[in-house]
This record gives C-alpha cells, structure tokens and sequence, in this order.
C-alpha cells in the first residue's frame, strides 16, 4: 500500500540526515540511521557492510581517506519516491544520490551517480535503514534497481 504524506516526509528527512552525518564525519551517527543488523551494499566496496560496528567502521574509514585526500564530499539526495509500506510497517523507497567531491582550490566534481533501493523499519520515534542496495550508473550492470528486489532475502541484489 502507499505510506501516507507524513511518513514520506519522514523518510526525505531521515535521507537528509543520514548525508549530513556521513559527511560530516560522524560515523557512529550514521551507523545509527541502520538497524543492529543493517545492511549498506554498494559495488563501490568490496562486499556488502552489515551491522553496526562495522557500519561505524565503513563510515570512519571513509571519513579518514576524505581527510587524507583534503577532500569534502556531499551525498546530494534527491528524487526520493517513497513506493509502499507493507502491514508490519516497513517502507521500501528509491532516491537517487549523486557523491560531489571538492579539494581545496579546485571546482566540485561529480564523483559518482548512484540510485539507492532501500528498505526502511521504524524502531521507536526513528526510521532506520534494513538495507541500502546501490546502483551506479557508470556500471554496465547498472539497470534501475527495483526496490522490491531486495525484500525477499537480505543476500539478494547487486553484485557487491
């Protein structure tokens, strides 16, 4: 069934901050937008990342190479369709993200074009991710993901 305004807004906004945490550094913040068990794939990385000390992990390294590199990068979310809550409440939605990364004295740059399909659950007043499946554009696997791929079975899903 389709989530309501209220919860799509939710949604946008849990979005928002999860770009906010993951540049800003704040890798345990980020880790906590996912459940205990959650799951961020992306054929960026080497192998799926699930669970929250290694989520928190994936986010402080990413952090440290973007110091060493003197460069700031921005998740620039965007196009967010909320598709559908199922009856236990669990909302899968798709966004694209586009990764814009500037060093100093040098024009911003597009890193990379992702779409996400991801699975969202509500644990007490926040919405936490399930399961994040990344697509990039510039691989020729890179068709649009559908949202729903993923709901059956956690291992389901890109080649990462």
């Amino acid at each position: 069934m389709q989530a309501d305004d209220a919860v799509a807004w939710q949604i946008h906004r849990a979005y928002a901050r999860q770009s906010h945490l993951i540049d800003g550094g704040d890798a345990v913040g980020w880790a906590a937008t996912f459940t205990a068990d959650g799951i961020f794939d992306s054929p960026s990385y080497a192998r799926p990342v699930t669970g929250t000390a290694a989520l928190t992990a994936f986010a402080e390294e990413y952090a440290a190479a973007g110091r060493a590199e003197r460069v700031v990068s921005r998740h620039v979310v965007s196009d967010v369709d909320v598709v559908s809550i199922d009856d236990a409440g669990t909302v899968t939605a798709r966004a694209y993200l586009q990764i814009v990364a500037t060093a100093p004295g040098e024009p911003s740059r597009l890193q990379r074009l992702t779409v996400l399909a991801d699975r969202w659950t509500r644990e007490g007043d926040a919405w936490r991710l399930q399961r994040r499946e990344v697509r990039r554009d510039d691989r020729p696997d890179a068709g649009p993901p559908d949202p729903h791929d993923h709901l059956d079975s956690p291992t389901t899903g890109s080649d990462a």
